[in-house]
């Protein structure tokens, strides 16, 4: 039998990574300024975004557990 490369925490924390980019992204759309150039759009929606890129590698790397 062939072991999955991922378990039930790895997709988890997978999807909890989409939403936080997600909401990284919609964060800098909601900017105000012209072409995007406010605190939204050139700081905070960029930190969040980096921050959901950097979950997802940890999911990727994440080792399953064996449950046994």
């Amino acid at each position: 039998m062939s072991k999955l490369p991922f378990g039930k925490k790895n997709y988890q924390l997978m999807v909890i990574g989409l939403l936080v980019l997600v909401v990284g992204f919609t964060i800098m759309t909601m900017d105000k300024e012209p072409h995007g150039f406010g605190f939204l759009g050139l700081t905070l929606g960029p930190v969040i975004v980096v921050a959901g890129f950097i979950v997802e590698l940890f999911a990727i790397l994440h080792r399953p557990t064996d449950t046994k």
